[in-house]
């Protein structure tokens, strides 16, 4: 079974492997859709991202239950999710399944928000860091 999610994962942190590996856990492929960096900084604003989309791609294809990255350039990955024809689709925290970019494609799956870790909380406490 192929499993696809998608995100920025503009500074990977232990909450992003975490959900990275349950999502892995669901099938025996997890393909990653990345949004590139026109995409990110549409999403998030022009302080963003931190990392290129190619040392994004880099440190996720390294890891172990990453099989497969690619970027899209679109604000959404309907295209790519009609591509490659997932059989689930897994997002992480209060998502409704039914309203997941792919839902008419693929079942969703919506995996908990590790606690405390965010990609945002990463960046507040590196500014209120005076190193």
């Amino acid at each position: 079974m192929i499993v696809f999610t998608n995100g920025c994962f503009d500074i990977l942190h232990a909450g992003h492997v975490e959900y990275l590996q349950r999502s892995r856990e669901l099938g025996s492929k997890l393909i990653v859709g990345l949004n590139s960096d026109n995409s990110v900084r549409r999403l998030k604003g022009p302080q963003r991202p931190v990392n290129t989309e190619y040392d994004r791609a880099f440190v996720l294809s390294a890891l172990s239950c990453v099989d497969e990255v690619r970027i899209f350039h679109d604000d959404t990955p309907h295209s790519l999710i009609r591509q490659i024809r997932p059989d689930i689709i897994t997002k992480g925290g209060d998502y409704i399944p039914e309203e997941v970019v792919g839902a008419d494609i693929a079942k969703v799956v919506i995996l908990p928000y590790v606690e405390g870790r965010s990609t945002s909380g990463v960046i507040n406490a590196i500014k209120g860091n005076s190193c």
